[in-house]
């Protein structure tokens, strides 16, 4: 078992930054992939970013490439998205989120999840 708690969501203007946290707990030695999934309102979970949790492979959704960067710190059992250059099509509710099995984008595949954090982007 993962426990997944995110935090630092907020309200931001366009332009602006803002850095995503999700504190890892339980069975982390389990995790293979970690992603950073969002969902607007009335649309499905997109995918945004993805780590490898052992190598730090990473890999990005066309539209936060070079704005967005997913990073995580072993000995703290911590995952971070830093987002700049945010837009308004950036709002939604992030959610951290584990597989344990394989490197994937697909988060139907991913077992656990936190709760989640909202990120509104002001024009």
């Amino acid at each position: 078992q993962v426990q997944l708690v995110e935090s630092g969501g907020g309200l931001v203007q366009a332009g602006g930054s803002l850095r995503l946290f999700c504190a890892v707990s339980g069975r982390a030695s389990s995790i293979y992939t970690m992603g950073w999934f969002r969902q607007a309102p009335g649309k499905v979970y997109e995918f945004v970013a993805a780590i490898r949790w052992d190598f730090g492979n990473t890999n990005y959704a066309d539209s936060v490439k070079g704005r967005f960067t997913i990073s995580r710190n072993d000995a703290k059992n911590t995952l971070y998205l830093q987002m700049n250059s945010l837009k308004p099509e950036d709002t939604g509710v992030y959610y951290c989120a584990v597989n344990p099995l394989t490197w994937t984008m697909n988060p139907a595949t991913y077992r656990y999840w936190g709760q989640g954090t909202q990120v509104t982007v002001s024009s």
